[in-house]
């Protein structure tokens, strides 16, 4: 990131990893905006969005770069799980699931594409380390992540030279993200969990490659976590 004040597209961005990658774009001296269900905390631009609903997050998206002038970078930090045994997951959740981390970080992508192949930006999606780890209870968000970092490998082919594409694949963090579930999959007191602000430093990282030169992926985990490799 440099001192001019390139606009970064955060999806997710008022809480969570989200909202740390917002903080280090601010501190950067980036132009941070932010497509959430919940404003952000800090007055940034902002457009409110359920990505479940994929063209009205298109159309945020859309929104949101004409109002900032451009776009440089885009981070699709928001996510969703509901744990659960696939018979006993409502298919509405499930599906919403699949949604939210996946069909909606396409959706977004597409729509910030134009903007960032003019600026020659860059694209950090965040899967997870489920997301190359399979284990029960979690189908959807596993198939969900999965599925992104197919997704972002396909693309960091389809557009090298023009938009940089990073995969960032981190493991569990300190957030809220765990707050909702049931008791049973909430981590424990002694779990090995990351520090966001430490995960954000990796896509601020990615986000500050000179032309020409791409972080592919990083895994950013706690290094006694057990859900990488």
């Amino acid at each position: 990131m440099t001192a001019t004040g390139p606009s970064v597209l955060v999806t997710g961005g008022s809480s969570g990893l989200g909202a740390a990658v917002v903080a280090g774009v601010l501190a950067a001296g980036g132009r941070p905006c932010v497509l959430d269900r919940q404003p952000p905390a800090d007055g940034l631009p902002f457009v409110r969005c359920d990505l479940a609903d994929t063209r009205a997050a298109e159309a945020a998206t859309r929104q949101l770069a004409e109002q900032v002038g451009g776009l440089d970078g885009l981070v699709t930090a928001a996510g969703m799980d509901v744990p659960g045994r696939l018979a006993d997951v409502p298919a509405e959740i499930w599906e919403r699931i699949v949604t939210v981390d996946l069909l909606a970080t396409a959706a977004v992508v597409r729509a910030a594409l134009p903007y960032l192949e003019r600026s020659a930006g860059r694209i950090v999606t965040v899967a997870s380390t489920l997301g190359v780890k399979a284990v029960s209870d979690a189908t959807a968000y596993c198939a969900a992540k999965f599925g992104v970092v197919g997704f972002t490998r396909a693309l960091a082919a389809e557009l090298a030279g023009s938009v940089g594409v990073t995969l960032l694949v981190p493991g569990g963090m300190r957030t809220a993200f765990f707050d909702e579930r049931d008791p049973e999959y909430r981590p424990g007191p002694d779990a090995q969990l990351s520090d966001p602000a430490q995960v954000a430093k990796a896509v601020l990282y990615a986000l500050g490659q000179p032309p020409g030169c791409s972080i592919r992926e990083l895994v950013v985990c706690a290094d006694r976590e057990t859900s990488y490799p």
